[in-house]
């Protein structure tokens, strides 16, 4: 059990809306199960196309531009591969296509747990390809690709399906679980000042703020929070009815 906060894993799932999203949500938390042995993958919602105010700058070059950042970042964090799908910045729909493909990777990797952003916060402003990304990914996971009659050309592909024991969401309004990442709030740094077209140098400090105002509030240097939704380990091997538990 690499991290006493979740349960046990071997295989994590980040799905994140834009590049730079993972590691400002949970990248010291990544940094922690990575040098653990855990076997972390990214899947990136859209290609951030858009988050410039730079006007030399065309969609095409941003997008070109943050998969860079982003494939460097994760590598400084230890993630086995990134998919960046290709949705433009703003574009992200709530429908069947972006459905089967948040699927397709759920059964793919195989994730003991996902990670991703929370779609329910309502006290502060969010973008919306945040609350498609997490609603899609809740969705993804419990029921379509758990249960083998949702697109069944998977199959063809030779992805069974998959129960996914829990998410965790970051940026909750209301967290119940506290990861320190006190041993890895540097390389969180390291890796969210890899976005340089987002923050440069200027994120390192409010970064360290914002993960010692969290941890202060549980007794630990540094900490990233999260909103633990899952399904109880009954269900994985099979007991149980297929109502969820939060």
């Amino acid at each position: 059990m690499p991290i006493a906060e979740f349960g046990p894993c071997e295989r994590v799932l980040v799905i994140a809306p834009h590049p730079d999203d993972a590691e400002i949500g949970c990248g010291g938390t990544v940094a922690r199960l990575t040098r653990e042995g855990v076997s972390v993958h990214y899947v990136i919602a859209t290609n951030g196309d858009k988050g410039t105010e730079d006007p030399n700058l065309t969609n095409e070059d941003l997008a070109r531009i943050r998969e860079r950042e982003q494939r460097g970042a994760a590598e400084l964090l230890g993630v086995t591969d990134v998919t960046i799908l290709q949705n433009g910045d703003g574009e992200l729909v709530d429908g069947h296509d972006l459905l089967r493909e948040i699927t397709r990777h759920v059964r793919r990797v195989r994730p003991d747990i996902v990670l991703t952003t929370d779609p329910f916060r309502t006290s502060f402003y969010i973008h919306r390809d945040h609350r498609i990304t997490g609603m899609v990914a809740m969705d993804a996971v419990f029921p379509f690709a758990r249960d083998r009659l949702h697109f069944p050309e998977h199959m063809e592909l030779g992805l069974e399906p998959h129960k996914t024991a829990e998410i965790y969401f970051w940026g909750a309004e209301e967290p119940d679980v506290f990861v320190d990442i006190s041993d890895t709030i540097d390389v969180k740094i390291e890796a969210t000042k890899v976005h340089e077209s987002q923050f440069g140098a200027d994120a390192g400090e409010w970064i360290r703020r914002w993960a010692e105002r969290i941890g202060a509030q549980r007794g630990m240097g540094h900490a990233e929070e999260f909103r633990r939704y899952g399904i109880s380990r009954m269900m994985l091997d099979g007991e149980g009815d297929n109502d969820t538990d939060q």
